[in-house]
């Protein structure tokens, strides 16, 4: 029988949500899950987030076949320079942007103030993490995917 422990971390379910990709496609958090998901909040106009790009695409490609999946969330308002930055970076992960800037409803549920931002979200759609980036991204899944 398993006892009290008020210590416990209380799991945080990730808020369901919904937007359109570049192409107009409306997609969902639910169908984008994997048995790790990294929601990925960042904009063409952040110097940090294009800096950190580069590593995100490595270690998608890396992990992407071993249950990894990334949902990027844009705070552009520009489409033009949305769909620009989403080509020049490689992003080939699903992208969806409301092209609201930070009145984004999606940054806004995550309360997002600052990017990049990252949720790192287990197969069962709980946070698990956030504000990983670098090595620390790449071991936090490689930790919750299994893999030695």
């Amino acid at each position: 029988m398993e006892g009290c422990d008020s210590r416990k971390k209380k799991v945080t379910k990730a808020s369901e949500f919904s937007a359109k990709t570049p192409e107009g496609k409306t997609v969902s958090l639910k169908e984008s899950l994997g048995k790790v998901t990294i929601i990925d909040f960042w904009a063409s106009w952040c110097g940090p987030c294009r800096a950190e790009n580069p590593n995100v695409v490595a270690i998608y490609n890396e992990l992407h076949s071993k249950g990894l999946n990334i949902i990027g969330v844009s705070l552009d308002e520009d489409a033009t320079k949305w769909k620009a930055a989403i080509a020049k970076d490689k992003l080939t992960w699903t992208q969806v942007s409301n092209l609201k800037g930070w009145e984004d409803p999606i940054a806004t549920a995550y309360k997002v103030d600052q990017i990049p931002a990252t949720f790192i979200l287990d197969a069962k759609g709980n946070i698990v993490a956030k504000n990983l980036s670098g090595e620390e991204l790449k071991a936090k899944v490689i930790a919750i995917l299994g893999i030695k």
